[in-house]
């Protein structure tokens, strides 16, 4: 019977369920979704009179499904937890449902568990993984990985580990270093490789380490920037080996299997370096674009060949010990042709004489010269009637240009025999005695045998057929080329996605491929020096032993075996460098971590890293057209060292930060360990080559900071993070021991800024000055506070910090933000003074804005919380500063050409006004400015001693500044001072005592602006500032007549009653207050304020800026509006004023 039913089963279709079973165990992971209608036909079991749908797991039936057919098909099963289903509360299971409102941000553990166990070993950020992921019907069940320690790690790793240098050079670093030293070399080598590969098997066992292996493990463990430098230095390293295989392959197949394939050849033993040079480059060249094109076809043919040079590296060093054993008994017979104790080309030996002359018969008895030199080498005597003739060969010609018996020769030739000796004289041969000490030369010396040094040892001419040292050797060089035969051991790490416990095998693979290498490196330095004679091991291409490769003349059955093996693992190494490279650069790219380097994540469909190959052929040719192994060694042992010294470290920082999820599986690891590994890496890096370990730091610099500044923001829980957070905690807990010293002390800033309804910042420019101030240096925390209830407005805060965040950083400066919600932004505001900062890394100083506008507020709550702000800061004894006229302060890119920064020092309090100017100074925007400080004398005051005083005491400071003292002389106190006074008494206690609305204050305005009432209580002076409660502008000062009649008092009083209850309700109360008199304390302060105004403005009227002493509000808050006022009339009339108040400590000093 056909139903209509509304669902989508996935990973099942419907159509592929089976009809006569309802159990779908078999997919435990099945996701029912809606949407799509379908008809499906069931039979009897699934018909609508069996009134539900049922699913089975496990052969238990769940009592809750249920099925609803037509529009609103409704499906409930237990097993439908997951978020990515129907978000209904019935779905959830009942036993949970405590937690029913948070499964969509915290999932089920079946579900995390689940999905844990579907994990694939992709790149992270791969685009394709993120599809499979989100597309599961697309996705195809993936084959386990099943390879195991010995398959997946140990042989990769001796594959990658034996190369070019084992074949090539190592018989001669031997010679040269002799066997101590080359085992020293060796060794030291070894050690910092095993080190290494202790520290990387802790983190690689640390956790699941995705594709990428070496780069991924840094970059997670040291943060991006390190990541990226160490990474990209990894690249370059694997791109410069994979230039030194080829080269090295080339050397072994112009030199030993096909010399005469070289394209350049030289007539002249001058250009035969050269030529051999360019032939390298040519080949080099073509060998790469081969390469990179059986890269690009397909990986697959690399990995199949894989294999095949593996087998040619073990047969490889088979021969070698075999030969080494052999040679115990019958040491292979290769003459080499000595002249005295130096050694002789056998290339240059046309005749393949080594001999000065032969005994030949006369030439008109030709007939008898087989029988004449029978006779001559045997026992008999030579017949009578034959004469012997002595004829010179081609050594003779060589060295005496000449081939006439009577020539003259050269003169170590004549005191010399010719002599032939065993290259190689067996095992049993004692020759190692010899070759245990070293034998280093410069660049065209003669090879000569070590123990048999000639005294008679002049300039030689490199016309003569000797062996000549073709660079110059030392020991630091010999180890920074034999270093890259040790890299390669991140071999198994790299496939760490293909191994069926890559946490088990990793660590054991890569440790016993290391202590293999190490042994069969070490004994072959004693085979060597054991088996081979020191001159024919010095001769670094054989060309004593006929051309052959040196170590192929100690290989059984044949040298041969040698050079076909070496040539074709070479070939491999090459190959799987051009393999491995690109991926890296991939993996770096796909993280986005370098900008520029974005385009190399692209590839081909299936993922092939084309760009990435291009890129890695371009810096592959490079390194072939130095053409010289021995060059290119040494750059790539500097990339690999960087890394191998990052691994090591990021290791121990996380040993010794001991963060929380640093829990390697490999338990034999110390940080003591990757200290020492982390110092030989850096020791070989300068031994090697110092100019080279420079600029790869410098490289490695250059990303670091480019990543830094460029890069794309990650947080990847590095342990360079952890280091700062615990080097921060060290440096506040050394903060903590004291109090800093005058000497250190500097404003650290608390600015306060003010939002508006849309979140804006009131003034920037309060922000701007304070970069100005400080200049990049100190700690500065910019704080606003939120008014409302923490529970309902922490998104408006967290929108108020992101606001701030990107404001400081339009500002440049460098600080933290921090927002307080509370009730009352005046508590918000002292909660934030008192509890900003941590430890001894706490603002010393409060900069916060002026109430510009705190006349024509409608409540006075702007300029209470500007004095309380002021209050909290004295209590706290923080130094306070207060812009005036912020709107007018220069932005930073509006440098002052000219003028002047004026200092009022009125009362001193720590020196804050002398090292303000100083600090602004030191800033782009203030740095043409001059200084001023001006001090104020009395009548009992020598002002002429003071300002030398003065003078002294800045000369002390190390300040350059003009001094000048300004006399007050003692005035009576004008009428213009109390009529100031009085206004601004009358006004706070009307205002104070009627507390009048909005409305009413607009009817006082009016009331103040009647001229013509009977009742005239006094004449004030009027200022701009005055006028801005209703009354007109006006730009001079003028007497304005401010009059009242008892009428109109009444009436304001009736008008009010309804709003008041206050003692000045009765007509009687507001008599007293238009019989008030001016407080004569207030009449001082005002008289101070405007003398002071006046002299200000007099002197410091073109001033760019004006710093001066803040007076401290009064202790009584009932006068806290007149302190407002006298701070207006203090600075009246000025453009730009700084007002200071100290903390009430020293911050400068003429000490040193």
């Amino acid at each position: 019977m056909a139903s209509s039913v509304r669902f989508t089963v996935t990973p099942i279709k419907a159509e592929d369920l089976p009809d006569t079973s309802p159990d779908v165990s078999s997919r435990s992971s099945a996701r029912v979704r809606f949407g799509s209608r379908e008809s499906v036909n069931r039979s009897e079991p699934y018909s609508e009179a069996s009134g539900g749908f049922t699913t089975s797991a496990g052969g238990d039936t769940p009592d809750r499904s249920n099925l609803e057919h037509g529009d609103g098909v409704k499906l409930s099963n237990v097993y439908i937890n997951n978020s990515h289903a129907i978000d209904d509360d019935d779905f959830y299971d009942r036993n949970l449902a405590l937690f029913e409102e948070e499964m969509d941000t915290r999932p089920k553990v079946s579900s995390l568990l689940n999905r844990l166990a579907n994990y694939t070993n992709l790149t992270q950020g791969a685009k394709e993984h993120e599809e499979a992921e989100s597309i599961g019907e697309k996705r195809k069940p993936s084959k386990s990985p099943q390879m195991g320690t010995f398959m997946g790690v140990y042989l990769p790793c001796l594959q990658n580990i034996f190369g070019v240098i084992l074949f090539l050079r190592l018989t001669w670093v031997v010679g040269t270093a002799g066997v101590l030293q080359a085992m020293c070399i060796v060794f030291i080598c070894c050690c910092c490789t095993l080190l290494t590969a202790i520290s990387m098997s802790a983190i690689a066992t640390n956790g699941v380490v995705p594709a990428g292996g070496s780069y991924f493990m840094i970059s997670r463990s040291l943060g991006p920037e390190f990541g990226g430098a160490v990474g990209s230095c990894f690249y370059l390293g694997t791109t410069f080996a994979g230039s030194m295989y080829i080269l090295g392959a080339i050397e072994i197949l112009l030199m030993y299997i096909a010399p005469g394939a070289a394209i350049f050849v030289s007539d002249t033993p001058d250009g035969e370096a050269s030529a051999m040079l360019n032939n390298m480059r040519v080949y080099g060249s073509i060998f790469l674009l081969l390469m990179s094109l059986l890269v690009f076809v397909g990986v697959k043919y690399v990995n199949k060949l894989a294999s095949v040079f593996l087998a040619c590296v073990i047969v490889s060093i088979l021969s070698i010990y075999t030969g080494a054993l052999v040679s115990a008994f019958s040491p292979p017979a290769f003459p080499v042709c000595m002249l005295g104790d130096r050694s002789l080309s056998q290339h240059e030996l046309k005749d393949g004489q080594c001999a000065k002359t032969l005994l030949m018969p006369p030439d008109p008895l030709p007939q008898e010269t087989a029988n004449v030199s029978e006779s001559f080498n045997g026992t008999d005597a030579p017949p009578v009637t034959a004469t012997v003739l002595e004829k010179t060969t081609k050594l003779w010609l060589y060295f005496c240009n000449s081939s006439e018996l009577n020539a003259v020769c050269d003169d170590y030739f004549l005191h010399n025999n010719v002599t032939q000796i065993p290259g190689i004289p067996g095992l049993a041969s004692g020759v190692i005695t010899e070759n245990l000490w070293s034998s280093y030369s410069a660049k065209g010396d003669v090879l000569e045998r070590g123990s048999h040094r000639s005294a008679h040892t002049p300039a030689v001419s490199n016309h003569y057929p000797y062996v000549f040292a073709d660079i110059t050797t030392s020991f630091t060089l010999l180890v920074g080329i034999f270093f890259p035969s040790v890299t390669g051991i991140m071999a198994g790490s790299n496939r760490s996605g293909d191994l069926k416990d890559a946490q088990r095998s990793i660590p054991i693979g890569t440790i016993l491929a290391i202590l293999t290498t190490s042994l069969v490196y070490l004994s072959c330095v004693l085979l060597f020096g054991a088996c081979v004679e020191g001159v024919v091991l010095r001769d670094k291409f054989g060309d004593s032993v006929k051309g052959n490769l040196v170590v192929g003349t100690l290989s059984w059955p044949s040298p041969w075996v040698i050079v076909i093996g070496s040539f074709f693992s070479t070939c491999g190494a090459g190959l799987q460098s051009l393999t491995g490279a690109p991926r890296l650069l991939q993996a770096i790219a796909k993280d986005n971590i370098i900008p520029f380097l974005r385009v190399f994540g692209h590839g081909k469909a299936n993922g092939e890293p084309t760009w990435a190959l291009l890129l890695t052929a371009v810096l592959a040719e490079l390194g072939i057209l130095i053409a010289s192994l021995d060059l290119v060694a040494p750059i790539l042992s500097m990339f690999f060292l960087m890394c191998y010294l990052f691994v090591n470290l990021a290791c121990a920082l996380q040993t010794l930060l001991r963060t929380p999820n640093w829990r390697p599986r490999f338990s034999y690891y110390h940080w003591t360990l990757s200290f020492l590994g982390m110092t030989i890496c850096l020791a070989l890096m300068f031994i090697s080559s110092w100019y080279y370990a420079i600029v790869a730091m410098v490289i490695a610099g250059m990303i670091y900071k480019y990543i830094e500044y460029h890069g794309a923001e990650k947080e990847w829980g590095d342990g360079i993070r952890g280091l700062s957070l615990s080097a921060a905690r060290f440096a506040l807990l050394r903060l903590e021991e004291g109090p800093p010293h005058t000497k250190n002390w500097r404003p650290q800033l608390l600015v306060l800024l003010k939002l508006d309804e849309d979140a804006h910042v009131k003034s920037p420019r309060l922000l701007t000055f304070a970069s100005q101030l400080k200049a990049g240096k100190g700690l500065t925390i910019v704080g606003t506070v939120i008014p409302g209830n923490f529970l309902q407005t922490y998104g408006e805060a967290l929108a108020a910090e992101q606001t701030l965040k990107l404001l400081m950083e339009k500002e440049r400066v460098k600080g933290f933000v921090q927002c307080i919600v509370a009730q009352k932004p005046r508590e918000g505001i002292s909660h934030m003074i008192q509890s900003s900062g941590l430890g001894g890394m706490r603002h010393n100083t409060v900069v916060m804005g002026w109430p510009h506008a705190w006349r024509q507020s409608e409540d006075p709550q702007s300029w209470k919380t500007f004095i309380n702000t002021v209050r909290v800061t004295t209590t706290a004894h923080l130094a306070l500063l207060v812009p005036k006229n912020i709107s007018l302060f220069p932005s930073n890119s509006e440098p002052c050409t000219e003028g002047f920064i004026d200092v009022w020092w009125i009362v001193h309090d720590g020196g804050m006004l002398m090292l303000l100017p100083f600090l602004l100074k030191q800033h782009k925007v203030w740095r043409k400015c001059s200084m001023r400080i001006f001090t104020v004398a009395q009548m009992e005051d020598n002002s002429i001693q003071m300002k030398k005083d003065l003078a002294t005491f800045l000369y002390h400071l190390r300040i350059d500044a003009h001094v000048e003292v300004v006399e007050m002389h003692d005035s009576d106190i004008s009428a213009y001072t109390y009529e100031r006074t009085l206004m601004m008494e009358q006004r706070s206690q009307m205002l104070r005592q009627m507390r009048l609305s909005k409305s009413d204050r607009e009817r006082e305005a009016q009331l103040i602006k009647d001229r013509n009432s009977m009742l005239r209580l006094t004449s004030i002076g009027s200022d701009d500032d005055d006028e801005t409660d209703g009354l007109d502008k006006s730009t001079d000062h003028r007497r304005v007549h401010m009059t009242w009649t008892k009428d109109k008092a009444l009436q304001l009083l009736s008008n009010t009653q309804t709003n008041t209850a206050s003692c000045c309700s009765t007509p009687e109360g507001f008599r007293d207050m238009l019989n008030i008199r001016p407080d004569q304390s207030n009449v001082r302060r005002m008289h101070t304020a405007v003398k002071l105004n006046e002299v200000i403005v007099n002197k410091s009227h073109d001033a760019r800026l004006v710093l001066l002493n803040m007076p401290g509000p009064p202790r009584n808050t009932e006068g806290d509006e007149n302190y407002m006022e006298f701070l207006e009339v203090l600075t009246e009339g000025l453009e730009r004023v700084l007002l200071v108040r100290g903390g009430g400590s020293e911050v400068i000093t003429i000490y040193s």
